[in-house]
């Protein structure tokens, strides 16, 4: 049920809530495809946990040229490369890597000299890295393509995973090597492994981690220097090992610039943004937990992100009646509203508030959630009761219909709708996105205070295109690192 929040006297005038639309769908359900598998089904087993952190190469001489690259070695990295290069570095100087893998290409193997700088080991190149095998497209300018090629670009375009020339299936070539790469990749003995490579290859890596096909192509964006963690646990008892996507690309500049969504014009967005840090369970002392205020630290992640989504024209907030999800949807309204005076826009914005029932979450999962103390594990949700997630599940499709309601059928009209929840109703609202069963929300993972972007270059009735998950990096000192000390570290 969505409830709209009383708006300031002056601009709720002559207001009135609009109807309600039928029923849209923004995910891949509309693709021919099997069943998704179980994350981590096509993987071998492991005797240790590892964290695999992905980067894709910074930008090319041809992605400024705008030529088809494929697996070509032609291009080499322009000066904006390799600065995004030295700042992806300086961004993962204080993480602990045993081991680099990177493509043999050019653009690929000087990001990763860059970011490697400094540390003992070799790089390992491996040939499977490189990036998506193109054939006759590769070195054609985007518009050469379409004028020579007709029909097959636009398949390219717009149906990858069946996109056939010179008599392959290129995506689905790239997912069986993919596959192949995991099986390397997962036997090094090293916990926390780097991965320097490419877009379309990034992205198979991250989709045959989860069990995803070729249909997923484009679906889960990697841009340049965009970092992607992996946390792999093994199974008791043997076979192949738990997944979950820590978080995906988190780049060097604001994941909420304007800009294109895997190449396309978007002007369609929901932003999933979890709230603040509430209080520690020794403090609680209140009835319930839907009424823990933020705390310190959860008030600053508030601001922050508040501060981070001012380079954005926030349309509408859709907030769960939670406390901390009021406070945290509070923050971004007031720093919106106030854009002009902080030089952001040049006149006031006003924002709709909205409070969304199917937001709130069952007290479990945040006494669950608080039980990790400071360091939130990869995939928790597993381990939450089945029919307490069987509840979460059935709201979180209302829930994701609401949100789409609030996106215009209309290609020309910009509207940015922001979410504010538990981490644990956003995990389900990214698998609805995405089409995933149930099963899937223990396979990606939201910290507090993070953000996660979702476009639709193709409107609310296309597939939503997951542009990042669990962003950190505007909270500053308090983002969360790429890896994270163990019970054996130091430090922990």
């Amino acid at each position: 049920m969505l409830l709209l929040a009383p708006a300031p006297p002056a601009a709720a005038a002559g207001r009135r809530a609009a109807p309600r639309t039928p029923v849209r769908c923004s995910s891949v359900h509309e693709l021919e495809r099997s069943p998704p598998a179980r994350p981590g089904a096509s993987l071998p087993p492991l005797r240790a946990a590892k964290r695999v952190v992905l980067v894709r190469h910074g930008q090319s001489t041809w992605n400024a040229e705008g030529r088809i690259q494929g697996s070509s070695d032609a291009s080499v990295l322009t000066p904006k490369g390799e600065s995004q290069a030295e700042t992806s570095r300086q961004m993962l100087l204080a993480d602990s890597f045993d081991a680099c893998f990177t493509s043999p290409l050019a653009r690929s193997r000087r990001t990763a000299e860059i970011i490697w700088e400094g540390r003992d080991d070799d790089l390992i190149p491996d040939s499977d890295l490189r990036e998506i095998d193109l054939y006759s497209f590769q070195g054609l300018l985007k518009h050469e393509g379409k004028e020579r090629y007709g029909v097959v670009y636009r398949q390219w375009q717009k149906n990858a995973a069946n996109f056939s020339i010179d008599g392959h299936y290129s995506v689905r070539e790239l997912w069986d090597r993919a596959r192949s790469c995991w099986e390397r990749i997962l036997a090094h003995e090293g916990k926390s492994v780097l991965v320097v490579a490419h877009n379309a290859v990034n992205q198979a890596l991250v989709a045959t981690s989860l069990g995803l096909g070729a249909e997923y192509f484009r679906v889960l964006l990697q841009s340049n220097c965009g970092v992607s963690v992996l946390d792999f646990t093994p199974k008791t008892g043997g076979g192949p090992p738990n997944v979950c996507l820590n978080r995906l690309n988190q780049t060097p500049n604001s994941p909420v610039a304007a800009g294109s969504s895997g190449g396309r014009k978007t002007s369609k967005r929901i932003i999933l943004a979890c709230q603040g840090t509430t209080q520690s369970s020794s403090e609680i002392s209140l009835g319930g937990m839907g009424y823990v205020p933020l705390n310190m630290l959860g008030t600053i992640q508030s601001q922050k992100t508040a501060e981070l989504l001012l380079d954005l024209k926030v349309n509408s907030i859709i907030y769960s009646p939670q406390v901390a999800s009021v406070d945290t949807a509070t923050a971004i309204c007031e720093v919106q509203e106030a854009a002009d005076c902080l030089g952001a826009d040049c006149v006031p914005r006003y924002v709709e508030m909205k409070n969304l029932l199917e937001l709130q979450i069952d007290d479990a999962f945040q006494a669950k959630q608080k039980s990790f103390g400071e360091i939130v594990q990869s995939g928790w949700m597993g381990s939450m009761e089945y029919k307490t997630l069987e509840r979460l599940w059935a709201q979180s499709k209302d829930a994701w219909q609401a949100l789409l309601n609030e996106l215009p059928d209309d290609s020309e009209s910009d509207r940015v709708v922001v979410a504010v929840g538990h981490p644990a109703i956003h995990l389900a609202l990214i698998c609805r996105c995405l089409d995933l069963p149930m099963e899937y929300m223990s396979s990606f993972h939201l910290d507090d205070g993070s953000i996660s972007v979702i476009d639709f270059p193709d409107g609310p009735k296309g597939r939503g295109v997951v542009r990042c998950t669990n962003y950190t990096a505007h909270l500053g000192r308090w983002s969360i690192p790429i890896t994270r000390p163990t019970e054996n570290d130091e430090e922990f």
